[in-house]
């Protein structure tokens, strides 16, 4: 299936049970994606988390709903998964920017967020600059955290982390231990646990089987594999984050590849990342899509 066809089916999916307690597992499945996986690329296509997206649309509904007939605030609270009036009325004031009661009054402004289309267009016309490259498999020796895509907060924590490696020293002691000093590593890894929202980054360095492992890392086997890679050229992180929308939205509609999903890598040489000339990598498995 093609990505954007399962974005799409799962995207209808949550428009049809807007008003159930949603299990995102489900969602990914209509697009056949892993749970993490889907809220990955949703993220990266759609520039906002799985959970803004149907958080706000429940809202938008909401108000139509409270603006349109005599239903009872606290009614459509528990119909949009509120557990209370109040917890409602604060999401709805910072949404609309009135309460619901206000909302149920002739001539009341409020904000429509609409359902999101997928389709595929031509614009841009941007270059990406990549390569295929076949890797053989390699050892890595990494400091592991646990982070969640829930309301994009990967999207800060991800760079946190990094900024806590530089700053006491992990950064350091992983590239004295490295048995290739060309660049630091952040790993994803596809999450293998039962909850949906949550994944395994690493700051990583290639390593020897025998180089010692400190307490507080880890070693860990990074497969044999195909690999595309692409150059992302900017300041970090939204340079980073850019590329991979790109990524999401125009190399893979259009190329012969499509992604494993088992794991993605970053790859940043030593320089400033601040800087708007700094140059990295990113690293994705990839397979020959089915002709079929």
């Amino acid at each position: 299936m093609d990505w954007w066809i399962g974005i799409q089916n799962a995207i209808d999916y949550v428009e049809e049970h807007i008003a159930e307690d949603i299990n995102y597992e489900e969602i990914a499945k209509k697009a056949s994606y892993s749970g993490f996986y889907f809220q990955r690329i949703f993220g990266a296509v759609c520039g906002m988390s799985l959970g803004e997206y149907i958080r706000n649309r429940r809202l938008t509904l909401a108000g139509n709903e409270l603006n349109s007939s005599n239903v009872k605030v606290i009614d459509i609270a528990l119909k949009y998964g509120y557990e209370s009036p109040e917890s409602f009325t604060r999401a709805f004031s910072k949404f609309h920017g009135i309460t619901p009661s206000e909302a149920k009054k002739d001539g009341s402004k409020l904000k429509a967020f609409s359902r999101i289309s997928v389709k595929i267009t031509v614009s841009g016309g941007s270059l990406m600059d990549y390569k295929i490259v076949e890797k053989e498999a390699f050892e890595v020796i990494e400091k592991v955290e646990i982070h969640t895509t829930e309301n994009g907060a990967n999207l800060k924590s991800v760079p946190a982390f990094w900024d806590r490696a530089n700053a006491d020293g992990t950064s350091d002691e992983l590239l004295s231990l490295a048995s290739e000093k060309t660049y630091l590593f952040g790993v994803c890894y596809a999450n293998k646990n039962e909850n949906e929202k949550t994944f395994e980054y690493s700051i990583a360095a290639a390593c020897d089987k025998d180089t010692p492992i400190p307490q507080g890392y880890r070693r860990n086997f990074i497969p044999a594999r195909t690999w595309a890679v692409f150059a992302c050229v900017g300041a970090m992180p939204n340079a980073i984050q850019d590329t991979w929308k790109k990524i999401c939205t125009e190399f893979f509609p259009h190329s012969a590849y499509q992604p494993t999903r088992e794991l993605d890598i970053e790859a940043y040489p030593d320089g400033d990342v601040s800087s708007a000339e700094y140059r990295c990598e990113i690293w994705l498995p990839v397979e020959k899509k089915n002709k079929t």
